[in-house]
């Protein structure tokens, strides 16, 4: 345990943030999962729509912080290119 004050807040806040981040980044795995789920059964329309929305949650990831850019847009080539190889 923290013995200053602005540590202990300072620890408080970051158990915060590491929570909310990994609520988000398996929120982020369960929509990478959809869209290949979809691709496994030649679903198209299915798999269009789960892309956008985990290209859209990859994005957020990205301007909160919580994902670096390289990893966001290799995520989102690897989900467009498994849909155009359908």
């Amino acid at each position: 345990m923290a013995n200053i004050k602005q540590q202990a807040k300072r620890n408080k806040t970051n158990e915060k943030r590491r929570l909310r981040n990994a609520a988000f980044k398996s929120s982020v795995k369960t929509a990478i999962k959809h869209v290949e789920r979809a691709v496994a059964a030649n679903d198209k329309e299915k798999a269009v729509a789960s892309l956008s929305l985990a290209n859209k949650k990859l994005d957020k990831g990205l301007t909160k912080g919580i994902y670096h850019k390289n990893f966001v847009a290799r995520h989102k080539s690897q989900l467009a290119q498994m849909i155009n190889n359908m």
